[in-house]
């Protein structure tokens, strides 16, 4: 499990073709993710990956073919910055919400405006995820815990400040980019419950 609060940016160092999947190695220098072994999970832009290779701030993880085709991933090229989080610990402050690392679809920013020192986003979401959406809620975008401010049929809006803006791949997305999308646990068991009633 993660929270979805970003420990730091990490950059894409490599990507190897592995029988098909994909190894990516990711530079972590500037990013603290406390003391990370081998075999422990890494979200990646939201992404739960596993570390199979530590090498000094790097540390690399296989990715598959499924993976790479329903997340973001696999559009990245070297020199990608990327969203840095290391698993819950027992312990630690839950600081966003619960996120699994999951990805439940693809998110296309739609506006990206300036409102006083934030920024204002507007996401579009695929038709049979915009149900799990309500405002005041809470959605998780290329890894990232946010508040969704409102919604309007299949888009939904968040208020950025400047912090996550300067300190996740937030700052770089430009109107059209897709993102990551993990809708809030709560609202997924929920829908389920309901379904089956």
């Amino acid at each position: 499990m993660f929270t979805g609060i970003i420990k730091g940016l990490g950059r894409v160092a490599a990507l190897e073709a592995q029988g098909g999947d994909t190894r990516i190695v990711i530079d972590a220098a500037q990013t603290d993710l406390g003391t990370v072994a081998l075999g422990d999970s890494i979200a990646v832009n939201g992404v739960c990956l596993t570390a199979v290779a530590l090498d000094g701030a790097t540390f690399a993880a296989d990715v598959s073919t499924e993976t790479l085709s329903l997340t973001t991933l696999g559009a990245l090229e070297v020199g990608s910055a990327v969203n840095l989080e290391g698993a819950l610990r027992a312990g630690e402050p839950l600081g966003g919400h619960m996120v699994s690392g999951h990805v439940d679809g693809f998110g296309v920013l739609e506006a990206r405006e300036q409102d006083a020192r934030s920024w204002r986003l507007v996401f579009s979401v695929p038709p049979h995820l915009s149900r799990f959406f309500a405002p005041k809620g809470s959605v998780c975008v290329d890894g990232i815990s946010l508040t969704v401010n409102e919604v309007e049929g299949d888009r939904f809006g968040v208020n950025i400040v400047p912090h996550t803006m300067s300190h996740t791949t937030l700052g770089e997305r430009a109107v059209g980019d897709r993102v990551n999308l993990e809708i809030d646990v709560i609202a997924r068991y929920l829908a389920r419950l309901v379904e089956t009633r």
